[in-house]
């Protein structure tokens, strides 16, 4: 479906730019939206900031990370393009009959905090941000799945340090630390210092720690020959790994 903005559709976005930029504007947000609902089966306004260029995945990962007080300071455009955007999106979103699906936005850092996402805070701005749009050819269990996996709580990331390091917070050090928006933290100043590691190497272990244990961390470490992270293992609570370790020793020993 073309989105083509007649005289008087510009007009409801308020927007100081010329119908022609605005008609620019829309053409790179749908293409963006329609690569990403292609890809996914849906589509948020984060995937269409992405796909104009106006959000760098580096700084999206800092947000969600919480080193970023809200989206917006992050976007590479000023309010009022930001603003027509979103507003076109939702507009092509609607026309195209997508369903929208109110997402969960949660901060990867132990206290889980509620992310945001505009400057002003605005509950009607942050709900627009957070809704994603599903396809509608997904049958309804589909976009159910789709929608708890969207909203579930991010992974815990400990990394293993490769040089000297000390907690922003205390002043100590430790085997892990985890990066929070003032710098590297220990795991006794995150709340995780009762964790125990558990390493990488057998799956079965792993798949059974992570459904035992609430609180957890994937464990990594930068691996400088490949230039990427690494994954090591887990963090995870003492008895959910002393209780996984027993089930696999008894199964492995049938």
């Amino acid at each position: 479906m073309e989105f083509r903005l007649g005289g008087s559709a510009a007009r409801r976005y308020k927007s100081s730019m010329q119908p022609k930029n605005l008609q620019a504007l829309a053409d790179r947000v749908v293409r963006a939206a329609e690569a990403a609902l292609a890809t996914q089966q849906y589509v948020s306004p984060i995937d269409v900031l992405v796909g104009v260029g106006w959000l760098d995945p580096g700084a999206e990962k800092r947000w969600r990370l919480g080193q970023i007080d809200c989206l917006e300071r992050a976007v590479q455009a000023n309010l009022s393009r930001i603003s027509a955007a979103t507003k076109l999106f939702r507009s092509w979103a609607a026309g195209k009959g997508l369903n929208p699906s109110d997402t969960r936005y949660v901060a990867r850092t132990p206290q889980r905090s509620t992310l945001r996402f505009s400057r002003s805070g605005e509950p009607g701005i942050e709900r627009a941000y957070r809704t994603h749009w599903l396809s509608p050819a997904l049958s309804l269990e589909k976009r159910e799945r789709l929608a708890e996996k969207a909203s579930a709580e991010p992974e815990l990331v400990a990394i293993l340090p490769l040089k000297a390091w000390a907690c922003c917070k205390c002043g100590g050090t430790g085997d892990f630390l985890i990066m929070e928006k003032p710098g590297p933290v220990c795991l006794s100043c995150a709340g995780l210092a009762d964790l125990v590691f558990v390493p990488a190497g057998d799956a079965l272990l792993t798949r059974r720690v992570k459904a035992k244990s609430a609180r957890r961390a994937v464990v990594v470490r930068f691996s400088k020959a490949r230039g990427r992270y690494e994954r090591q293992g887990l963090l995870a609570e003492p008895q959910a790994a002393a209780s996984a370790r027993r089930e696999v020793d008894e199964q492995k020993g049938e």
